[in-house]
């Protein structure tokens, strides 16, 4: 079992051994885990959560690696989840991100973390929004999510971030019909990366009209800005930082950080009682109560919307004796 007040303390002194342990007893559903949280609680509140979404190919991790140097310019210390896909041997992270970021690994005030997928949809690890509450209780300043890179469904980073940046490319398929599937509707910061390349101009002029297409703003309104990068290069990744901040301190002028952070931890107490329900239920298979529920429908005494209001009566009423 770990000591896991000795590990919080050391977190917060910077010892990455400290956050890789904690941060594994979050991705295991560790039986330390609620302490874990417990403990880390009183401490959170600080970070600023930065998602990065895209197709693949856009330049997500090197955009990163960019923006971990200008906030370290900055004096700013960073965290990093680079979620990849899970190996389909191991069920672990491919570790892709990370190599690309190999330029930040002996920086004492950078830490950086590939998590698996493990079959979550939506571009995110399941437990993302623990691993932030980890990094954030460990001092950093910014913490900088990178999403699995699955495409144009890849929405749920909006819901995890206090600001969330889209990534473009020219040449990576046609604008209009990414906007249509909502990857386009997420973002707060938009950045045309490899901007070096012919129809980068074209690319920001459309990204701009299909923004401008029913806009309902009202004066004071955050309207997203473009920002052109060459990432590989470390052009433009400053302006980024500077759209970024002007985000922030919009939010925080209007309430919008407290509204947003507010909704996410709403969030993820529902995820927790959903799980936390589902585990209950999978507890019943083979249970004479929902076997005998599924012999009243296949009879056609009961219809599964009615079986499934008896099955969760049943539930309440058992977490309420317990």
């Amino acid at each position: 079992m770990a000591d896991v007040p000795t590990l919080v303390e050391r977190a917060r002194e910077g010892r990455p051994r400290a956050v890789a342990r904690l941060i594994s007893l979050v991705e295991g559903a560790s039986p330390q885990l609620r302490e874990v949280m417990a403990a880390l609680a009183p401490l959170t509140g600080g970070a600023y959560v930065v998602g990065l979404t895209g197709s693949p190919g856009v330049g997500k991790s090197t955009s990163t690696s960019g923006l971990v140097s200008a906030y370290r310019r900055a004096g700013k210390r960073v965290g990093v989840l680079a979620v990849d896909p899970s190996s389909p041997f191991s069920g672990g992270a491919l570790l892709g991100d990370r190599v690309r970021m190999s330029d930040h690994a002996s920086d004492p005030g950078v830490y950086i973390r590939s998590m698996a997928t493990r079959g979550h949809l939506g571009g995110l690890a399941w437990a993302a929004p623990q691993a932030i509450r980890v990094l954030d209780a460990a001092g950093c300043d910014v913490i900088l999510v990178e999403t699995v890179g699955v495409g144009q469904s890849e929405v749920e980073i909006a819901s995890q971030a206090d600001t969330s940046v889209v990534l473009l490319a020219p040449g990576m398929g046609d604008g209009i019909q990414a906007a249509k599937a909502g990857i386009l509707e997420i973002g707060d910061v938009y950045v045309v990366n490899k901007a070096d390349r012919d129809g980068a101009d074209a690319t920001a002029r459309e990204l701009n009209h299909m923004l401008g297409l029913g806009e309902s703003r009202g004066p004071g309104d955050w309207r997203p800005p473009i920002v052109k990068t060459v990432a590989a290069r470390g052009e433009g990744l400053d302006e980024v930082v500077e759209a970024l901040e002007k985000h922030r301190a919009w939010m925080e002028e209007r309430g919008v950080l407290a509204e947003r952070r507010v909704a996410r931890a709403a969030r993820e107490v529902e995820t927790i009682a959903v799980t936390a329900l589902r585990e209950r239920i999978g507890d019943l298979h083979g249970d004479r109560r929902l076997d005998a529920l599924a012999e009243r429908i296949v009879a056609g005494d009961l219809d599964p919307y009615a079986a499934a209001d008896e099955l969760v009566a049943g539930i309440a009423e058992g977490i309420t004796e317990g």
